[in-house]
């Protein structure tokens, strides 16, 4: 871990992350790609440590409330966060300045923040994302080994489930050959629709893979399941998409069983979903005009 002062902290989309790199060892982390232009080892987090001073000098200045977001390229929620608590921090202003709060994590550390989460809510909007992707707790601890497992993290949604706080789950990336499975996919689904997630992230049934990030998930592969990297590069050479053989069989299950439940489905709608701040304003009664 190594500390720097950044220059800049809000993209143009109102996104931020606090920390660059990743101590959670996903072994398909599309972040750990060469176009990231890491100069640092990627489990060597790096801490703009004065990324509350920004935000808060972003905040007084602005004038529209948005909703901020965290963790799109950086898990807000990493082990270090636990005694810097950076997140919180950003949180606490943007609760006390009025704005709206979303995080990406797969980290039930994001439960020790969740009064903040709430007090947003109430006063604007905050939403949770999630990524649930693997089932099978086993195969989470191999694919996602320094981060809780799928099981905790929908009993994280469940918590959040009751304090009326909405959320988002991304079911990504399936990996083909590991976990592009209709068992897989049913039992994903049902720990969403159980609980009462407002939508779900899904592209396709599949994954990406470019230079820096298909070297680090084909040694892993190489290390765990023997064989598997060889049956990738021959399926797919250097394909950016790398889709399952059977992701139309499962993205119709998808689309089929959101629709039923009336989950949205669409990731832009997602996306529109997350970023639009709701009118809280007390309406007028008769006795009041």
């Amino acid at each position: 871990m190594h500390f720097v002062d950044a220059k800049s902290l809000l993209t143009r989309s109102n996104g931020m992350n606090l920390y660059r790199g990743c101590a959670h060892g996903c072994v398909y982390c599309d972040s750990r790609s060469a176009c990231y232009q890491f100069t640092h080892p990627f489990e060597d987090i790096e801490v703009k440590r004065n990324a509350p001073d920004l935000l808060e000098e972003i905040l007084k200045k602005k004038r529209q409330r948005i909703v901020i977001s965290t963790g799109s390229m950086s898990d807000p929620y990493q082990p270090c966060e636990r005694e810097l608590k950076l997140t919180r921090r950003c949180l606490e202003l943007i609760d006390k300045y009025g704005f709206g709060a979303s995080v990406i994590t797969k980290s039930d550390l994001v439960l020790r923040d969740i009064d903040l989460f709430d007090s947003i809510n109430r006063r604007t909007k905050s939403v949770l994302q999630m990524t649930l992707t693997i089932a099978d707790d086993k195969l989470s601890r191999i694919i996602e080994p320094n981060v809780c497992t799928t099981s905790r993290r929908y009993e994280v949604l469940k918590a959040f489930q009751a304090k009326n706080i909405p959320a988002v789950v991304w079911m990504t990336p399936i990996l083909p050959f590991l976990t592009d499975t209709e068992e897989n996919l049913r039992i994903i689904l049902e720990y969403c629709f159980d609980a009462g997630v407002k939508g779900i992230v899904c592209w396709n049934a599949g994954m990406t893979l470019r230079e820096g990030d298909r070297e680090y998930y084909y040694s892993a592969l190489d290390r765990r399941f023997p064989g598997l990297s060889d049956k990738y590069r021959k399926q797919y050479g250097d394909a950016y998409e790398v889709n399952s053989p059977d992701s139309g069989k499962l993205m119709r299950i998808f689309h089929s069983e959101c629709e039923k439940r009336g989950v949205i489905h669409n990731p832009n709608e997602c996306f529109r979903y997350i970023a639009e701040i709701p009118d809280r304003q007390p309406q007028l009664s008769l006795f009041d005009l």
